[in-house]
């Protein structure tokens, strides 16, 4: 199954044209530390008046996985990468924690169907707009 899903599904990682595409007009900039590769276009292509800027991830290809210092390069919010100067995280920074929507794990609010909850009785304070 291997190079059938390289060749085929993009959400696995890099398919073939990838691999191609940034082989030949890439050039790596840095890894983080979930082992995702960031490149930058050789040629000094710009889109929308940017630098070409993209990520191979390793594994699952999931925005979230990006972290904060390099989601910031790849949106050309910084032009320096974190590889490239002392990063420090702020304190208020987070771990990564992967996206658990559609996972038995996911986020539920207490009177949620999938909690199995019963929601509050309306308490008065909600009026609904009606047309006139």
């Amino acid at each position: 199954m291997g190079l059938f899903s390289e060749i085929f599904i993009w959400w696995q990682g890099q398919t073939m044209g990838t691999r191609f595409y940034t082989w030949k007009k890439g050039r790596l900039v840095g890894t983080d530390s979930q082992g995702n590769r960031y490149f930058e276009a050789k040629d000094g292509a710009r889109v929308g008046g940017y630098p070409r800027r993209w990520v191979l991830y390793n594994g699952l290809a999931e925005a979230s996985r990006v972290p904060p210092e390099w989601h910031g390069w790849l949106h050309n919010t910084v032009d320096v990468p974190p590889t490239a100067e002392e990063y420090t995280a702020k304190p208020w920074q987070q771990a990564h924690r992967p996206n658990m929507t559609g996972t038995p794990l996911a986020y539920r609010p207490k009177g949620s169907i999938m909690r199995g909850g019963q929601r509050p009785k309306a308490t008065g304070d909600y009026e609904p707009w009606r047309p006139e």
